[in-house]
């Protein structure tokens, strides 16, 4: 009887533990991530005071004109082509052009790897070694409104990083490694990449140390974004 007794037990504890281990499935941080407003509160007070100061600055939405355009993402592994879809997110496709096209972008690093899930960028604190500490917290002084959409988040798609507050997206962006479909409805997809799925898995490769946070998901050697450009998605199929 003591024998079933013990192994009673050892099953409720595997079961726990399946439980545990399940609950803690990592999501994509951001300029305003829940660990990070914990930790950094003075950010966040500056954040804010910032995002109401620049508010008026916000990109408009998608016109007919511009909608049939790529951004090439540039990086020192190779290129990345990404195709929009204003249909589902036009103000998040908006911005993102809009800081693209002011070079916001040029000079940031993929900050944030977790093999399987995610490569995320666009924190323009990671041009500045001296403010490792704070990579994952940076935005462009504003922030947009979530979009959340049917599209589903999987291989190639890019979509908004943003904190606890849905509507907390300003800059930063993940690009999926796999299914991610667990993210649906929760952020802001707004494009997929077209060319350039081979460079997106080799980042995903790279390997990881532990970040400020604490997390296994900092890059251990450096992963730049050189360059995102906005094209005429014409100018891309006549290269081909």
């Amino acid at each position: 009887m003591k024998n079933v007794c013990l192994l009673l037990i050892s099953g409720l504890l595997a079961l726990a533990t399946t439980a545990c281990q399940k609950q803690e499935t990592p999501e994509p941080d951001s300029e305003a991530s829940i660990t990070n407003k914990q930790e950094t509160p003075v950010q966040d007070q500056q954040t804010n005071q910032t995002k109401q100061t620049n508010s008026m600055t916000q990109p408009n939405q998608e016109t007919s004109e511009s909608t049939n355009e790529v951004a090439i993402i540039e990086t020192n592994y190779g290129d990345m082509i990404v195709s929009f879809w204003p249909e589902s997110a036009p103000n998040t496709v908006a911005n993102f052009k809009k800081l693209a096209r002011d070079g916001f972008y040029d000079g940031t690093l993929f900050h944030r790897i977790i093999d399987g899930f995610m490569i995320q960028g666009g924190d323009p604190l990671t041009k500045d070694p001296s403010k490792k500490q704070m990579w994952g917290t940076g935005d462009p002084g504003y922030t947009i409104d979530a979009e959340f959409n049917e599209k589903s988040h999987q291989l190639g798609v890019i979509s908004m990083a943003r904190g606890a507050d849905p509507n907390s997206a300003g800059s930063q962006f993940f690009i999926c490694l796999g299914d991610a479909s667990n993210l649906d409805g929760q952020y802001t997809a707004f494009g997929e990449l077209v060319d350039g799925i081979d460079v997106l898995q080799e980042i995903g490769n790279v390997p990881v140390t532990t970040n400020a946070q604490g997390k296994e998901s900092l890059p251990e050697v450096e992963v730049k974004v050189e360059k995102i450009s906005i094209h005429p998605v014409e100018t891309i199929q006549n290269t081909e």
